[in-house]
Formats: structure tokens, sequence, C-alpha cells
């Protein structure tokens, strides 16, 4: 009789074990974990009107990053996570009061932004007639805990900082930049065709105390006016940071040689004066790019930069200011 209680009290306490550890596994948590995802092949997903990929090998690949929440089991246990992968918390990928459904919708709507800069950039560099007249700085979203929240909303556009013109996000970083962290910097906005000032006191940037920051996610505004239809497709992919490959795609329909028969990775945010400015999840990217077999990856310079090749391995790390530089660095790779 003992016998048979213990045999069965062993198996109520597997059988409990095992429903917590499938607890563990499948129910997700309130943070998020970025997981890496491979290159992709960005020939198939851009069309220019009278123009083809010409084919041939390499090709220009872009790479994005899985989000999604994090199961118990991984959050308890790192080794269960993906190769790569990043824990991450909530307040760093959804604003408070916003969803993630919310935010993915945000990214889709920086992706069309991002594709039509892209295509400027590309063709103008091809020699092509492009309007293309900033406006400003569009304001896309405030962190609700920093200073400027409530003096800046979103869908805002900033034309001045600190006394200086800021048609685009690069002119408003180095604006805001100018004045130490904590002091207040005053803002030239444009909300719903009327003209405002605001005077905002700036933070330190996480990653750089010594470097102020507004607290703000930003885009490009400006009036593009295409010479030719350029229309990019990648599905439910998100977000600016594909502007570089998509530029980079473009430029090669209209005819030019830029992998040069090398299969040639990137990510990068680009803006309308061909600047390239940082992205997130790069950590992630670099594994994708790496299990991709890419010859070479161009990140934004800096930062973005240092991390990739802190987990690049034998990967060749190319780092990029500008749409420019990154097509003179190609053309000095050997042609295969």
């Amino acid at each position: 009789m003992k016998s048979s209680t213990s045999r069965w009290l062993a198996l109520s306490g597997v059988a409990l074990l095992a429903a917590v550890v499938f607890l563990l596994a499948t129910l997700p948590s309130n943070d998020y974990l970025f997981v890496p995802n491979g290159a992709k092949p960005v020939a198939g997903k851009v069309a220019v009107e009278g123009k083809d990929d010409l084919g041939g090998p390499g090709g220009i690949y872009f790479v994005d990053v899985t989000v999604r929440k994090v199961r118990w089991l991984e959050r308890v246990l790192p080794f269960m996570r993906p190769d790569g992968a990043s824990l991450v918390p909530a307040h760093a990928v959804t604003a408070p009061g916003e969803s993630f459904r919310e935010r993915v919708a945000d990214a889709r709507v920086e992706m069309n932004r991002s594709e039509q800069v892209a295509a400027a950039v590309a063709l103008r560099a091809g020699g092509l007639e492009v309007e293309a007249t900033p406006r400003g700085v569009l304001v896309e979203s405030v962190a609700v805990d920093v200073p400027a929240a409530g003096a800046v909303e979103d869908g805002d556009v900033i034309v001045a900082a600190a006394g200086r013109k800021t048609l685009t996000p690069d002119a408003l970083r180095e604006a805001v930049s100018s004045v130490e962290p904590g002091e207040r910097v005053r803002l030239r906005l444009r909300r719903d065709g009327q003209g405002l000032e605001r005077a905002v006191r700036t933070i330190a940037a996480p990653d750089d105390e010594s470097r102020a920051i507004i607290g703000i996610r930003v885009t490009q505004d400006a009036k593009i006016e295409l010479p030719l239809d350029v229309d990019i497709d990648l599905g439910d992919v998100g977000g600016p940071s594909a502007g570089l490959p998509f530029a980079l795609q473009v430029y090669k329909e209209l005819g030019n040689d830029v992998d040069r028969g090398h299969r040639v990775a990137a990510t990068g945010a680009i803006e309308l004066d061909g600047s390239v400015v940082s992205v997130g999840g790069i950590k992630q990217k670099t594994y994708g790019v790496r299990s991709s077999g890419a010859d070479v990856f161009l990140v934004p310079a800096g930062e973005n930069a240092a991390t990739a090749r802190r987990y690049a391995g034998d990967l060749r790390v190319v780092p990029v200011e500008s749409f420019e530089q990154a097509l003179r660095a190609l053309q000095t790779l050997p042609g295969k």
C-alpha cells in the first residue's frame, strides 16, 4: 500500500513538473525577444518602371529581425533562446499605452516613407531629375517619460531647433546635440498648418551621457516627385532599416554593376540627402547575415558598425555614412 502511494505521488510530481515546464515553454511574458532572421535578396521585391534586375551572381540582400514576446522558459533559462537572440524590455519596444499591433502598424508606415526616400536617393545618384523638397522633421512618437512629452506631439514637424534650420533628421540631431544634456532647446514646429514654438528640456542619450537628445522618434518630412514609378514590397517587414538596400537595388536596376558579383547584405535607414543612419537589432542582423553566407555587410558607421564587428566572425563589415560612400566601397571590391 505504501509502495502504491509513493508511486502515485511520484507520478503526480512528474505530471505537475511536466505541466509547469509546458506552461513556461508556451506562455509569453510581457517583454520581447529579438530573434535573427537570415538575409534575403531584394531582387524581385523592387520594380523600377522600364528597368530590370540583370541577375547574375551576387545580389543585394536585406535583413530583418523577428520581434516576439519572450516565453517564460526562455526568460528563466537564457540557453533556451535562439542563437543570437536578445531579451528586450517592453518599454523599449512599445511606448506606454501603445499596443504591439499599433507599433507594427507604425513600422509599416515608416517602411513606406523609407521606400520613397530610398528611391529618390538612388534615382538622383543615377543622374535622373528628382523633385525632393525637405520640409522638416516629422515626429513619429514621443516617449512619455521625457520632458518633451506634452510639448511635442506625434505628427508635429520640427523646422528649427536651437536657432538652426532642421529640414532633415540629421540636422535636428546636430542642433540638439549642440546643447548640454539637461539644458533647454527651443523648437519651432508646424502642427496642423500652424506655426508654434516650444522650449523643451533635453536628456542624456542612453548610449552617450554627454550627448543631448529630446526623446522622440523622427523621420523625414518631404515632398517627393519621382521621374519613374518605383514599387517596393517586402510584405510584412516594417521599419526604416532597409532604406540602404532599397536604394542599392534601385540603383542596380538602373543598369549599374553595384555588387560586382558579390552577395552584399546591407542595413541602414537612409535620409533624403543620402545620409545613412543607425538602426536597431544590429546584433541579430549580423547573426542573420553570417548564416546566409554573404560576402560583405554594409552597416551605418559608429555604434552599429562596432556592434556588427563584435559578432561578425569572418564576415566583412563595411561602415558607411552615406549612400555615395556605400557605392564607392562596393566599387573597391574585386569583381567576381
